[in-house]
């Protein structure tokens, strides 16, 4: 991420914009279950949010930076992170944990960070690997556009395009594929479908 995208994520406002907009909109209607993996949790814009409302939270970051400040801000809020889940610095295209952990997956704003097309599926594929049977993976993303590309001068940024969302996500073997928009962004849901032939 550049600079301004560092420090945007950072503030207290943005935290306030996820708690109150961010997050409503793109939970509503999920059922999360039991142990949810945030992934690309980079400054923990939606961290606090979603560990007041799910039993355990996992949160990945791929930079080690962002990590020891998610970990840091959370002992400063006096949180006791062993209790309902952690912060660990990982790779989501080669996901450190077993088949089967998680009971929904979530990723806010980070698959356009992805180096490329082919990163963002093998994200795909992991997310199914690590999902339980019935789980669900929602994420939000921005589309591609011109304001969006100044935004993110001298940051890595591959848009998903949501016209190839569905195709990719069937490919990685997840069903029940939704797509909704709103303003300048848009979410997608799918999940790991129960049944035998595809768990």
């Amino acid at each position: 991420m550049n600079r301004f995208e560092n420090w945007i994520c950072s503030t207290s406002f943005w935290r306030g914009v996820t708690r109150k907009t961010v997050l409503p909109w793109l939970l509503s209607g999920v059922e999360l279950g039991d142990h949810v993996l945030e992934i690309g949790a980079g400054a923990g814009a939606a961290t606090e949010e979603l560990r007041s409302r799910v039993f355990r939270v996992t949160s990945l970051e791929y930079s080690r930076e962002l990590v020891v400040k998610l970990a840091a801000r959370g002992n400063r809020q006096g949180g006791d992170t062993s209790s309902n889940g952690g912060v660990l610095q990982g790779d989501a295209s080669a996901l450190p944990f077993p088949a089967k952990t998680f009971s929904a997956v979530i990723a806010v704003l980070m698959l356009h960070h992805l180096k490329s097309r082919e990163v963002q599926d093998a994200v795909f594929a992991e997310v199914f690997r690590v999902l339980r049977p019935g789980g669900n993976f929602v994420a939000l993303d921005i589309p591609d556009g011109w304001l969006n590309r100044i935004a993110h001068i001298r940051s890595t940024f591959v848009p998903v395009a949501p016209s190839t969302v569905s195709d990719r996500l069937i490919a990685a073997g997840f069903s029940n594929v939704s797509l909704n928009f709103r303003r300048a962004h848009f979410r997608f849901l799918a999940s790991r479908a129960r049944n035998a032939a595809n768990s």
